[in-house]
């Protein structure tokens, strides 16, 4: 499993989900209308596939590594999208989280 291929594709699949769940927040709490919900949706789904593309087999270590990688995108997304300004206590829960991907994902495990 490549590092690189691993986590250009949590970035992707957390463009996807935080995206799609922004786009219906946007379109339903923001009066943005059914197509930015459609919209939404969609990527949701596409969510849904990118995982599957991961290099690691297992779909509960993918998605508890994933878990982190949501929580971190989550304020970047926050910050860009919305002028979200994470404190100090923000940044460190998710540099905790990005520590737990790192251990989940790619701490060295015996061949089984």
């Amino acid at each position: 499993m490549t590092i690189a291929k691993s986590v250009a594709l949590f970035v992707l699949a957390a463009v996807a989900e935080i995206g799609g769940a922004w786009l219906v927040w946007q379109g339903w709490r923001e009066h943005r209308g059914l197509w930015w919900i459609a919209a939404g949706v969609l990527a949701l789904g596409a969510y849904g596939f990118v995982a599957t593309f991961q290099p690691d087999p297992h779909f509960g270590r993918i998605l508890a590594a994933y878990g982190g990688i949501f929580v971190a995108g989550s304020l970047v997304w926050g910050m860009i999208a919305d002028g979200f300004r994470p404190d100090r206590w923000d940044i460190l829960g998710a540099a905790v989280c990005l520590a737990g991907v790192a251990v989940i994902m790619y701490a060295p495990r015996n061949a089984s």
